[in-house]
């Protein structure tokens, strides 16, 4: 899945420049990351990424070594995850008439990638023998309040355990509740499951967006599909796949992810996921530094220099036509550009 917009990375991330196109672990740009670390599971001609219409050929361009062009799939409307995902579920339906689908979010940062590319191949095989809806659950290592958790039975000896619940986004005394007592994971936005059996939750419980689904279906493959596409996904209702399906389904089953796992949802998970200097920096431009602590340095241009003196706590991220200073607790709050800048009619900045 490839089609959000990652405004907490604003300057980086733009309109025509979404965060899985940023080169934000140091490697390549994040849906090119995920692509790869997919291909450890299946193969690469059987790997596809949903965008949507606007940068659907900047994903092909990104992607032209690894992924077929037919392969990029472009929503004509951002319609939520449950669209997306049945979407995708129709498409290999009609290419493959069925599947295992292994449904991942492209912008995370991966640690370990070879156990990451295990515990999917462990959840396909679960998906298989139980004909169940399966996810990854990533074990917590600190009381988060920007992910939601999921509820497990934290004793099953078995690899694919029974969830209880779906639990959103808690407060900070709940998360650490939630820690303390070893039985809730993060949720990770992964899932795994038959095309046909997501379908069948479709209908069951998401009758309205099954029935454009079929409606997109019966015309993939013909001279029509486009346009059909084109009428009937705008109209789709917008529900995330947690909402619509997983936290009514009944049997669903977790397996445990210990990956090195971040969401990468802002600037200060860059603590996280790249190395720090001696005085707790993120450095990923040309700098020099006076006294400064535990601040991040990102540049996109080559040849600047960035010159800070007595900071801390501070993210500096510099592009071609915009430079962001912003405290590093307030890094959530980067998005409150994409509105101001509008507001304030420089559009041309978003």
């Amino acid at each position: 899945m490839a089609g959000g917009g990652g405004t907490r990375f604003w300057p980086l991330s733009r309109a025509d420049k979404p965060k899985q196109f940023l080169n934000l672990s140091g490697k390549n740009a994040m849906v090119v990351d995920a692509a790869q670390r997919l291909a450890k599971v299946a193969d690469k001609e059987d790997i596809f990424v949903v965008t949507n219409v606007k940068t659907a050929q900047a994903t092909i361009d990104l992607t032209k070594d690894i992924l077929k062009p037919d392969h990029i799939l472009a929503e004509p409307a951002a319609r939520n995850t449950a669209a997306c995902i049945g979407y995708a579920a129709m498409e290999i339906i009609r290419k493959y008439e069925d599947g295992i689908m292994v449904i991942v979010p492209s912008d995370p940062f991966i640690k370990d990638e070879d156990k990451f590319a295990l515990v999917l191949s462990k959840a396909v095989y679960a998906a298989e023998e139980n004909d169940k809806l399966v996810t990854v659950g990533i074990k917590p290592t600190f009381p988060a309040t920007g992910y939601g958790y999921i509820k497990y039975n934290a004793d099953d000896d078995n690899v694919a355990k029974k969830v209880y619940e779906f639990v959103e986004k808690p407060d900070l005394e709940t998360a650490s509740e939630y820690v303390d007592s070893g039985e809730y994971a993060w949720n990770s936005g992964m899932f795994i499951w038959k095309a046909s059996t997501i379908l069948k939750y479709f209908e069951k419980l998401l009758p309205d967006i099954y029935r454009y689904l079929v409606r997109i279906g019966d015309a993939m493959g013909t001279d029509r599909e486009q346009q059909v596409l084109d009428e009937l996904y705008p109209e789709i209702p917008k529900i995330s796949i947690d909402y619509g399906i997983m936290e009514r389904a009944e049997g669903v089953l977790m397996l445990e992810g210990d990956f090195g796992w971040n969401d990468v949802g802002s600037f200060d998970a860059f603590d996280q996921i790249h190395e720090r200097d001696v005085d707790g920096n993120v450095i990923l431009s040309d700098v020099s530094l006076i006294d400064c602590d535990d601040s991040i340095f990102y540049s996109t241009q080559k040849g600047h220099l960035i010159a800070a003196l007595g900071i801390k706590d501070i993210v500096v991220a510099h592009t071609d036509d915009v430079t962001l200073v912003c405290a590093k607790d307030r890094a959530q709050d980067i998005k409150l550009f994409a509105d101001k800048l509008k507001e304030e009619g420089k559009e041309r900045y978003c």
